[in-house]
């Protein structure tokens, strides 16, 4: 039987809650909720396992916080015996813009330090994410305050979207492969 890790980036506690710094968390949240899951408080991370066509979804979101994210992963990928290829990190990405999604094998952190410290911990960067974007309309030295800030109402239709494009996108990796999940993510566009 095929087995993932899931792991949504974004930081735990109430004025995180929704922010586009979270949407790794939103993600695996729909995504368990679709498939009858629930989270339970474990060692670094809140924690789900999702079966599904004889697949199953190791899904986490660590309590870490973002900046120390690696730990939760590697403690979560060692305990499951899994490798880096099968494991799927779900990101905001500042460089796409808001109608975007994208699927890699592996890359740089490109500056997040989520993505940063998993590099770090794993000592490599080759491991499969899946970038939300969330665009850049944010005046100059604004980063933090745009990152770590909600969604505004117009945009929440197309994050409702994306997010639905985003748990498809992991049940495909599962069934289709990354390769494949890649080449009809990769083009989707959302309006």
């Amino acid at each position: 039987m095929s087995k993932y890790l899931i792991v949504g980036l974004g930081n735990i506690g109430a004025e995180y809650a929704h922010t586009r710094h979270n949407i790794g968390f939103d993600v695996v949240d729909a995504f368990v909720q679709k498939h009858g899951g629930n989270f339970k408080v474990d060692r670094l991370a809140e924690i789900a396992e999702v079966r599904w066509k004889g697949r199953i979804f190791v899904c986490i979101k660590p309590t870490t916080y973002m900046n120390l994210s690696g730990k939760a992963f590697k403690y979560w990928m060692d305990k499951e015996k899994l490798t880096p290829e099968n494991t799927l990190t779900i990101v905001d990405d500042l460089a796409l813009p808001i109608s975007k999604l994208r699927v890699r094998p592996s890359g740089s952190d490109a500056g997040h330090n989520g993505l940063k410290d998993i590099q770090l911990v794993l000592g490599t960067d080759k491991y499969p994410k899946l970038r939300f974007g969330i665009g850049n309309d944010y005046p100059k030295g604004m980063q933090a305050d745009f990152v770590l800030g909600k969604w505004l109402s117009a945009e929440l239709p197309v994050i409702q979207k994306k997010i639905e494009a985003c748990v498809t996108i992991i049940e495909q990796i599962a069934t289709i492969g990354l390769e494949k999940t890649m080449n009809q993510a990769n083009n989707l566009m959302f309006e």
